[in-house]
């Protein structure tokens, strides 16, 4: 069913070229809302010709002199972990816009062996003690935090905010669930993580913008967990619906999580999506998002997220496709599967 069309906004979108911007500009406008971008106009200039780009800086001194004198009901700031960001888009916008949206993350959380963390748990990840430098990777979940609490210091009531879980599908250029329908599609036998009942979670981007969009049409505030599906999916079930929309003749073997971790293969990386459910990772797939899906959070299916995907990277240059960011090298894969049937005696 087709949400009812809403009340035209205007949207002020910080950044809106990369990966969950174009699709998110693409449905507030089939919404009927009116679109502004603000970003250097490096990335993607040529999306959206007849959208109001305004030109600026973030690193620059004055790098919102191109918002001045200009009111919004909504911005929403796609790209930042950065908590200069937060604060200098605060300054620059809080009395001309009615709503900020900031999406964080779920990696905010501090106790992920919990299954079922709701919104409500309120144990974060402590802030950086230097929370203005560049942002080192081992940062992102505290950075984040840090952006959170700038966001409602500053906008109070008027803050949303929204933690996604991992984020895919068609544009997403770090693999992380990339790999799982490339692998697939290139056939042999596959190195399956853990056991096929493993949990796992994602959220593909188109869901993740549009109910971004939704929230903004219901003037809502507060945080939202973000994660998908909307049931719990398991390994095998996604490794085998990413096999369904290929004509691969590809065959699972699995590893379990044990040797996986003994032969240093890094879950989330060298096997992406996947964390052992044990320990501090035990609820990482198991978020709660009812809070979510009350409002209107729906998710499209897994055939369609691995169909896009797969569609997207044939549609990339052959250097793009041979240079993937995440996953196992095809040697390395084949070196620890010897090991594992080795060690199995077979």
């Amino acid at each position: 069913m087709t949400p009812s069309q809403p009340k035209k906004l205007r949207i002020l979108i910080l950044g809106g070229t990369g990966f969950i911007g174009p699709h998110q500009v693409e449905y507030a406008m089939s919404r009927g809302h009116t679109v502004t971008l603000f970003n250097r106009g490096q990335t993607n200039p040529g999306l959206f010709p007849t959208v109001e780009k305004l030109i600026g800086d973030r690193n620059a001194p004055d790098g919102y002199a191109a918002l001045k004198g200009r009111t919004w009901d909504v911005v929403i700031d796609n790209p930042t972990q950065i908590p200069r960001w937060v604060r200098e888009a605060g300054a620059a916008l809080k009395d001309s816009a009615q709503r900020y949206v900031f999406v964080s993350t779920l990696s905010t959380y501090k106790n992920r062996g919990k299954i079922g963390m709701t919104e409500e748990d309120t144990a974060r990840l402590n802030e950086p003690a230097a929370a203005d430098a560049e942002p080192p990777k081992a940062a992102y979940g505290p950075l984040k935090v840090r952006c959170e609490n700038d966001a409602k210091e500053i906008w109070g009531e008027k803050a949303l905010i929204v933690r996604p879980g991992l984020i895919v599908g068609p544009g997403d250029l770090t693999d992380r669930f990339s790999y799982w329908p490339i692998r697939v599609e290139q056939g042999g036998e596959i190195l399956a993580p853990g056991t096929p009942d493993d949990a796992v979670a994602f959220i593909d981007q188109r869901d993740l913008t549009e109910f971004i969009i939704r929230l903004c049409e219901q003037q809502a505030n507060g945080t939202y967990n973000v994660v998908g599906p909307g049931y719990m999916l398991t390994i095998a079930e996604m490794l085998y619906g990413c096999k369904a929309v290929t004509t691969s003749t590809a065959r699972f073997t699995w590893v379990d999580a044990d040797f996986v971790l003994a032969n240093k293969l890094r879950p989330y990386a060298d096997l992406p999506v996947w964390m052992p459910p044990r320990g501090d990772s035990e609820g990482w797939a198991r978020m709660d998002c009812s809070k979510a899906k009350k409002a209107g959070l729906t998710f499209r299916p897994l055939a369609e997220t691995a169909r896009d995907t797969l569609t997207y990277y044939h549609a990339q240059t052959p250097e793009r496709q041979t240079a993937l960011k995440a996953g196992l090298a095809p040697e390395r894969e084949r070196d620890v599967l010897a090991a594992w049937h080795a060690k199995q005696g077979s």
